[in-house]
């Protein structure tokens, strides 16, 4: 009954399916790899976030090559903002509307330079391209503390001046002609003194795992429902195979083949023979006489 799944056509058929659902599966496991990737920031962040600021000491070679598993740690710092060097990074939306950050070179107390990120502001009204105004840093010495974040890759492209197209720190060290810690720079949390005005805070990174999950989940079943779909079809094509064994046999036997494709016609239920009046039964018996 089923020897049409070896025919070219339906081992076509199994190959595209089988495709399909290959196609699938990796789409549901890369799914699964950015949801386990989004598992390990929320790790990061509800262990690190808001844990207490650890000393630049403890810190120093983070800043050098940043441990993936030690983004958002806190860190406590002691030196002096440089303001010449303060640049804004452009594209930067937050909460849906565009803008910028400030980030400003930080010269510590034991001699080395860090950047910090100080927060956002937003697009400017009187000047195209650039915010209104950027908010000076507090002078003198400052205790900051920040959370450690990956610098991020060059983008290749320019930027106006005083501007960065992003948090690139080696190309921002360039530019300012003074060597920079490169290997990660400082989300700024709280500083003291405080500034008389500051760039809006940047808002805790979401805990929410997103939908991964789901999604993952669908395409794993997409391709367990084009077997299923495959094996419907083939189920319906046997039992068509059938129904034409079955017109074929009754042909052999004498009886009309229905037309191909035709509906089969039950057989019509003999009919029931009518009682013959009295009358007709006289009838009949006066023909028999010959009369």
């Amino acid at each position: 009954m089923y020897r049409f799944l070896f025919s070219s056509k339906w081992l076509g058929y199994l190959l595209l399916a089988a495709i399909f659902a290959t196609a699938c599966v990796f789409l549901g496991r890369w799914q699964m790899d950015r949801r386990a990737e989004t598992l390990a920031e929320i790790n990061r962040v509800v262990t690190n976030y808001s844990a207490a600021p650890i000393p630049f000491e403890d810190a120093k070679g983070q800043f050098s090559r940043l441990d993936s598993a030690l983004e958002w740690t806190q860190v406590e710092l002691r030196g002096t903002y440089l303001v010449d060097g303060q640049r804004v990074v452009r594209n930067r939306p937050l909460n849906g509307q565009p803008g910028y950050e400030v980030v400003v070179p930080f010269r510590l107390t034991t001699g080395e330079t860090v950047v910090i990120d100080r927060g956002w502001l937003p697009i400017g009204n009187r000047n195209p391209g650039s915010p209104d105004s950027v908010p000076a840093p507090p002078p003198g010495e400052v205790t900051a503390v920040v959370r450690l974040k990956h610098p991020e890759p060059e983008l290749k492209r320019g930027a106006p001046d005083g501007q960065l197209a992003s948090i690139d720190l080696p190309a921002y060290s360039a530019q300012l002609g003074y060597p920079l810690l490169t290997g990660a720079y400082g989300q700024l949390a709280s500083e003291t003194p405080p500034a008389a005005e500051m760039p809006m805070a940047f808002p805790k990174p979401s805990t929410e795992e997103g939908t991964h999950l789901s999604y993952s989940l669908q395409w794993f079943a997409f391709g367990v429902l084009m077997f299923v779909g495959f094996g419907y079809a083939a189920r319906q094509q046997a039992r068509n195979a059938a129904i034409d064994a079955e017109d074929d046999d009754a042909f052999a036997d004498g009886a009309p083949r229905a037309a191909a494709g035709a509906p089969r016609r039950r057989p019509s239920p003999p009919k029931k023979r009518k009682k013959a009046t009295s009358e007709e039964e006289e009838d009949a018996l006066l023909d028999a006489q010959g009369y």
